[in-house]
């Protein structure tokens, strides 16, 4: 690859704003759809089969783009930028769809669309960070894109408090401020990945790396033998991340499914079912105060990169897990609803940390050429735990917690302390200055 160029403030951010409309999607796949779900008369047990659509696409999608981009070049298209603007069109078009869903199959359905454009788009953006930004730049790379994510899902988490006092009553099965939010994202999904394909150039291939990208077969077994190659040679540090990663994500996905009824239990002694009214006030409420851990956020971000090169990735990741935790164990029990800002922001914490730190921890023991194929294994470490939670936590639900979304969140704390625990094994290098 030519020679990385030192890039300004807001070039990286004008390379990262597709990221904005990615999160913005991820947003609303946390804290609207399963609320739809419930709209449509879901059981609290059927909603982590529901939510299936998403690790099953990133598992088959994201490691097989990621292996494609490697070895695409096109002159006027690049490497990484026809896979992301295909993804947000598939995303686009998704959001824009389903709103209208007027069943839950319908709803399950489009899931697997927006899916499968989300994971299309995800992993050939973090290659493209990767390719354009030297080892002294990376840490801001990947942090900015940690911004992002914060950004974009606080406006989609906003979005399910501000417009239901906007847009009153309901449109065909579902209240009308889903159709504002969803237009919402579907307009940003595909905007800001324009932006970024608009400002940011990519770096083109040297004649070396062209031949050798020419020499490789075509079609998909190519990339299929590739990814099994690559986890064959799979550096030991990607192996122990893996391990906190089966824990972290279980727990995340059980709080995503569960906040809004556990919120609606805990303070307003309310379910979907029994008072649809003060459940739909709980999910309105669910959306600012996950909007508020998306903006500690980005507001802490950037200030993990100072703290991952003074105190290593390791140490600063286990540290906001730990937080993270903490604030999950407390959720359930808080009968006020202000408090649990308090409660929810060190899970923002931790959150910054896992949109970024991760990555510092393993970049330096990954060959350059193949940060493609890798990232998309990265991804397959996180939809594993989300595909086994999605398999088995309807039957922990319902047989050992009662049905109880407190307790599914309870749970969630108990996960992450564990995986603070397996954060401080790792063994990593030490990230450049």
């Amino acid at each position: 690859m030519s020679a990385k160029l030192k890039l300004n403030f807001w070039q990286i951010w004008n390379m990262n704003v597709g990221f904005f409309g990615i999160q913005y999607s991820f947003g609303l796949q946390q804290s609207a759809v399963n609320p739809i779900y419930d709209f449509l008369h879901a059981s609290p047990d059927q909603i982590p089969l529901l939510n299936l659509a998403g690790p099953v696409t990133g598992l088959l999608i994201q490691p097989l783009i990621g292996a494609m981009s490697d070895n695409t070049w096109h002159p006027r298209w690049g490497r990484r930028k026809p896979y992301f603007f295909v993804g947000a069109l598939l995303c686009s078009i998704a959001l824009l769809l389903f709103p209208f869903s007027s069943s839950l199959w319908m709803a399950a359905g489009l899931l697997w669309i927006l899916d499968a454009g989300n994971n299309t788009a995800m992993e050939p953006y973090r290659a493209f960070v990767a390719d354009k930004l030297d080892a002294d730049q990376q840490p801001v790379g990947f942090q900015m894109q940690s911004f992002f994510t914060g950004f974009g899902q606080t406006l989609a988490n906003l979005s399910l408090f501000i417009f239901p006092l906007i847009f009153i009553g309901k449109t065909g099965s579902l209240p009308t401020w889903i159709y504002a939010s969803f237009f919402l994202g579907s307009v940003c999904s595909i905007g800001t990945i324009w932006w970024s394909m608009k400002t940011t150039p990519e770096i083109p291939p040297t004649e070396e790396e062209l031949a050798v990208m020419r020499a490789k077969k075509g079609g998909i077994i190519e990339p299929i033998v590739e990814i099994f190659g690559a986890i064959g040679e799979m550096p030991k540090v990607m192996w122990q991340l893996a391990l906190v990663y089966l824990f972290q994500w279980y727990a995340l996905f059980c709080y995503w499914q569960n906040s809004s009824k556990s919120i609606a239990l805990s303070v307003w002694n309310a379910t979907p079912d029994s008072n649809p009214a003060a459940y739909e006030t709980a999910v309105g409420w669910t959306g600012l105060v996950n909007g508020w851990y998306n903006i500690v956020t980005f507001l802490i971000a950037f200030a993990l990169v100072g703290f991952a090169k003074k105190f290593s990735p390791k140490n600063v990741h286990a540290f906001c897990l730990l937080l993270a935790a903490l604030g999950f164990l407390a959720f359930p029990h808080i009968a006020n609803k202000y408090l649990l800002f308090v409660a929810i922001t060190g899970f923002g914490i931790g959150w910054a940390s896992m949109m970024g730190i991760p990555y510092l921890m393993v970049v330096a023991d990954i060959p350059k050429e193949r940060y493609g194929v890798y990232m998309g294994i990265i991804n397959m470490m996180i939809v594993i735990p989300m595909i086994i939670q999605n398999l088995t936590f309807g039957y922990i639900l319902k047989n050992f917690l009662n049905n109880d979304p407190r307790l599914a969140i309870t749970f969630a704390g108990a996960l992450l302390l564990i995986g603070t625990f397996c954060t401080l094994l790792i063994k990593t290098k030490k990230v450049s200055h």
